[in-house]
Order: structure tokens, then sequence, then C-alpha cells
């Protein structure tokens, strides 16, 4: 690993303690070795960038970060960074000896770059390696990451890009609005992913009766955190789609339980809102009883409609908002 610190900027330096015991308080909750391991150098990782970027005077929102959801981290393999208002930061960890950076296809879109982050064996101490706009596979040797410096003056630029554009937007925007039309140019707001990430093979193909009609249908799901206690509680949100009309579109919302799960909790309650007058008013509901495996609502809407989907489990709730 000398060489690499040799022909790339570099930056080594401790982890904050804050890092390490969020990253050995999630691997206590995984099930076997390995998924601890797992859980634990990404937020090792998480950690140490976030720490570097706000030395460096950039805006991150950990708490908006995939990774710092226990249920997300619980679920799949996600190491990102939110920086406010540019997208999120993958932050792949790489041990001492490695000569190879892993990304995870479920990982591998809706990412402004990735950081590759080398964990020393002490868990104490990292080094930021260098980073990559983009990837197109698994893995990619670490010698070819772009120089530390770069990053840097990348996300610069984006700063500035973005700082234009919100200068020019409206204040009535709502930047939690998810676009469907924008899911047919392959455009998707961070948090939603292909449905063959999230589901075991057994659950991937699911049986919608939309379908196949044609080239048009659209799905994606999303992991919605319904656990505020010591236990983990997750769910997947999945919405789908066609347009079979110009102006209108026919969809469909389903909830799903993890694939650590074989039944939705009871009494979880899915409910589509519609906006009208300043107010969302509830047009559809579905409720699970004791041994559901899903739920399921579907509607139709005309382009430049909005609606919310709402999912409440006692004294939890949780919204997303979208754009037809």
């Amino acid at each position: 690993m000398d060489r690499i610190a040799d022909t790339l900027t570099t930056f080594t330096g401790p982890i904050p303690p804050d890092g390490r015991h969020r990253a050995e308080k999630l691997c206590r909750q995984q099930v076997t070795q390995k998924k601890a391991e797992q859980v634990h150098l990404n937020t090792l990782s998480v950690s140490f960038v976030n720490s570097y970027l706000q030395y460096m005077g950039f805006e991150t929102d950990l708490d908006k970060s995939e990774s710092w959801n226990p249920v997300q981290q619980t679920l799949m393999d996600v190491a990102d960074l939110s920086l406010k208002n540019l997208g999120s930061l993958e932050c792949r960890p790489v041990l001492e000896d490695a000569q190879l950076v892993y990304v995870p296809p479920e990982v591998q879109s809706n990412r402004i770059g990735y950081v590759a982050v080398q964990i020393r064996k002490s868990f104490r101490e990292a080094t930021l390696l260098g980073f990559v706009r983009q990837v197109q596979t698994d893995l990619f040797p670490i010698n070819q990451l772009q120089p530390l410096d770069n990053l840097l003056e990348y996300l610069e630029e984006l700063t500035q890009v973005r700082e234009a554009e919100l200068t020019s937007q409206p204040l009535t925007s709502n930047k939690t609005l998810v676009q469907l039309k924008q899911w047919l140019e392959n455009i998707f707001e961070d948090g939603w992913h292909e449905i063959e990430t999230l589901f075991d093979n057994q659950k991937a193909n699911l049986d919608w009766s939309l379908r196949g009609a044609n080239n048009s249908f659209i799905s994606r799901g999303k992991l919605i955190d319904l656990g505020k206690t010591e236990t983990i509680l997750g769910v997947i949100l999945v919405v789908a789609f066609i347009q079979e009309k110009e102006q209108e579109i026919n969809i469909i919302v389903e909830v799903h339980p993890t694939s650590q799960e074989s039944y939705l909790p009871p009494n979880l309650q899915l409910m589509v809102l519609d906006f009208e007058e300043a107010e969302e008013k509830s047009i559809m509901e579905a409720q699970t009883r004791s041994s559901n495996k899903n739920i399921q609502l579907q509607f139709s809407g005309d382009v430049g409609e909005r609606f919310s989907i709402k999912l409440v489990l006692g004294d939890i709730s949780v919204i997303e908002s979208f754009l037809i």
C-alpha cells in the first residue's frame, strides 16, 4: 500500500470515537459474523469520510444517509454519506492488504461518487485512498483511483452548480417529492432501488397484473424503517406503474416483509392520500391482519397530479410523496 500512497494524494487520520461506538453497537445487532463485520467496516468508513468532509467545509447529513439507518445497514451492503444538496457519496471500506475495491450492485447507481477508505487493523485509524465518479463493475483496482484532491475539486464544482440551480428554483420546490415521470428516463431518487436488490430470489418476480402490457412498466422499492426501539423492524415499499395513455398512468403500491421476515407486522396500515385544497385526505386504505405476506392498493392518476403513500404502525407513521 506504500506504492499507492506515493502515487495518490491521500489523507490519514483517526476515526471519530462516536463513529467507532456506533459501529460496535450496530455490529452487535447482526445475526451472522460476516454481516457484523460488513456493517462494522461500512459504519467506520462513513464516519471517517463524514469527519473529513466536514473539516474541509462541506455540509453532510448522516441522518439522511441509508448507512446511518439500522434497517438499511442490516438488509443491504451500503456505506453512503449524504451531502447537503449534492447527493450521496459511497464510502467503500478496504482492508490494508486489499488491491481491489468492492462496490455491491445495489449502490452502483444514485451516487455522486465512490471513495475508497482503507481501515487499519486497529479500527481506530483510516486512510482516504482516492475516488471515482462512476463504477460499472463490482470490483475495480485501487491503483486506478483518482487523487483525493480531485474529489474536493469535484465536490466544489457540484456545490456551485447546485447553488445556481437552487437560486433559479421557486421557493415552493419540494425536494422530497418523488417524480414518477423521471423514472421513465431512468432517473431515480435516493433510496429507491431495483426490486431484485431488495428481495431474495423467490420474491424477485412479483406477479403484478399490469406487468407485460408494454415496455413502459416501471417498478422500484424502498426500505422503510418502522422500528424506533431496540428491535429493528423494516418493510419494503414497492411502487410500480405503467403508462398506457398519454396523460394517465396506472399505479400499484405494495408492502412486503424483508427477507428476514415471513409476514408483515399485524395492524400495519397502508394508505393512499390525495392532495386537495392544501391538505392530504385518505382515498384508499388497506391493513394487515396476523399473517399477511403483503398488502396492495391499485389506482390511476393523471400526469401532474400529486399523491402520498402513508404507512402507519402504532404511533409510528411514514409518508412518501409523489408527483405523477
